[in-house]
């Protein structure tokens, strides 16, 4: 089995170091069941050192000249070698209690996708996580920090959508389920050991801000999701 783990980054050079260091400790999951894996930076456009990093860390590293998160992730995805793909937001430290469960499943042969439930380093983000945690669970709907499907199954349903500037997760997850049932597999979110990712945007940003943004896509029933400069949290540079 050959695993590909996927780093979108743009302008993460703070981040990516620990972030870095926590899949190639997670990635001990794998080597204990003599499985190969790759770690694959994207750069999407990065001004800082985040290419650098990558490199010195041993990563393979691709450079997307768009500044746009699925293109980041799909651009990594074309380069992979791997039977499943896994994809890591910058800002996230996967345990290898995270990897061995994933690794479960992959050995289960019934599972098709997925993703995890997640947390954030401060505690007041506890109710914001708690209801998107349920909600993943429920629907099926993978973060973007922690996406993880089979290679083939990407490549059939057409990987991430460059026609969204965020909530492109919850689209693919919703193609991936699907196929899913066509094909009488599973779409797994993985709970037991929840990742660690940053909860900078709620630090960062001001609940007016925020509030903006959710409204926006509500009201227009999504189409806002389109627009990069409506979904300014993941686009304007803030770090």
């Amino acid at each position: 089995m050959n695993i590909s783990v996927i780093v979108p980054a743009f302008n993460e050079e703070r981040l990516l170091p620990s972030g870095l260091a926590a899949i190639r400790e997670a990635s001990a999951a794998f080597d204990a069941r003599y499985w190969t894996s790759e770690l694959i930076v994207c750069d999407n456009n990065s001004t800082d050192r985040t290419a650098e990093i990558a490199r010195e860390a041993g990563a393979t590293v691709v450079f997307e000249p768009v500044n746009q998160i699925a293109r980041a992730r799909n651009a990594g995805a074309a380069r992979a070698s791997g039977d499943w793909l896994v994809f890591i937001d910058a800002d996230s430290q996967p345990t290898r209690e995270l990897f061995d469960e994933l690794a479960v499943q992959i050995e289960g042969g019934r599972c098709l996708a997925g993703g995890s439930t997640v947390r954030f380093e401060t505690r007041a983000a506890r109710f914001i996580v708690a209801i998107w945690n349920g909600l993943s669970r429920l629907c099926g709907w993978a973060a973007g920090a922690f996406v993880f499907c089979r290679a083939d199954a990407f490549r059939q349903v057409g990987g991430f959508s460059e026609a969204l500037y965020a909530g492109e997760e919850i689209d693919l997850s919703r193609k991936l389920k699907r196929l899913a049932r066509k094909t009488r597999r599973r779409i797994v979110i993985l709970h037991r050991h929840p990742l660690a990712t940053s909860d900078r945007k709620l630090r960062l940003y001001r609940s007016g801000e925020v509030l903006t943004f959710m409204l926006k896509a509500s009201l227009t029933a999504g189409r806002a999701l389109r627009d990069r400069d409506a979904c300014f949290p993941w686009y304007d540079g803030r770090r």
